[in-house]
């Protein structure tokens, strides 16, 4: 989404009806501690996408598919996931957020709906997307939140870590972060931010790049996290990348610290800045 020197101020959402354009695009968060993921299985086990596509659905009064920025594994939570429709109902922002919200579970809601062109494409037209990574570091395990966040009880130095991280920015092949059953085409990906900073007992990881490979990010949080403690130096991480070999890498950290807080568009398309979040971060 397009950043802005503020958090734009979206309610109350408009009750005019939306311009008869046929596509729709939703601002939506979600908690993916209960899903198997945002991609609808064939298995019926839960996902994120079967339940907005319920929820779109009965408010549409019609069958309603939608395609995602980008799609997270099982664990990984949302805080600004786009995702467009196409629809022939006439609904108000209003109406589809607030009649959505009211279908869908309280772990998945709407923050915003709008029409969009038919140029619009939630994962093709979007030019980059950021995630966080959360990391609880104190050496009690927490009692709240522990399916929101990873918990590392070795104290972190984050300094280390975004001199390590500073090896990753650019267009690079990130083989040695890819998932085994990746399935893009190239491993080269542009990143271009890796900040790691501290808030409270958090550790944040913040990456924006055009695209990612599954599991980069977690798998770019482990080796951080490795440095982090103290186990390998900030310049391990260059020879990491060099290798182009996963097995070179830190493990991969768990799902439940990784957001995606954000996917930015052309600013043709007027889909909007949301604090990144999530909120008890406070950021």
């Amino acid at each position: 989404m397009n950043p802005t020197s503020s958090n734009q101020s979206l309610y109350p959402l408009s009750n005019d009806l939306l311009p008869d354009t046929g596509r729709v695009a939703l601002v939506l968060g979600y908690d993916g501690s209960r899903y198997h993921g945002w991609q609808a299985q064939n298995s019926g086990v839960p996902s994120v996408q079967a339940e907005v596509e319920a929820a779109l659905s009965k408010v549409a009064d019609h069958p309603v598919s939608v395609v995602c920025a980008g799609r997270t594994d099982a664990g990984v939570h949302a805080v600004n996931q786009v995702v467009h429709f196409e629809t022939r109902a006439q609904r108000s922002p209003y109406s589809w957020a607030m009649g959505v919200n009211h279908f869908l579970p309280a772990d998945v809601s709407v923050s915003w709906a709008g029409a969009v062109s038919e140029d619009f494409h939630a994962r093709y037209t979007a030019t980059s997307r950021s995630y966080r990574y959360i990391i609880y570091n104190h050496p009690i395990r927490p009692a709240w939140l522990n399916s929101n966040v990873t918990w590392n009880y070795r104290p972190l130095d984050v300094e280390s870590m975004a001199a390590a991280g500073a090896h990753l920015i650019g267009e690079n092949d990130f083989s040695a972060f890819r998932g085994s059953d990746c399935q893009s085409k190239t491993p080269f990906r542009n990143l271009t931010r890796l900040e790691v900073s501290k808030v409270g007992d958090m550790v944040v990881i913040e990456v924006e790049a055009n695209a990612f490979l599954h599991h980069m990010v977690r798998n770019i949080s482990g080796t951080l996290m490795a440095v982090g403690t103290g186990k390998k130096p900030s310049d391990w991480v260059a020879d990491v990348l060099a290798s182009k070999k996963r097995s070179k890498a830190g493990v991969t950290a768990p799902p439940f610290g990784l957001y995606l807080t954000s996917v930015t568009y052309p600013e043709e398309f007027t889909i909007p800045s949301l604090r990144k979040g999530p909120f008890f971060l406070g950021v």
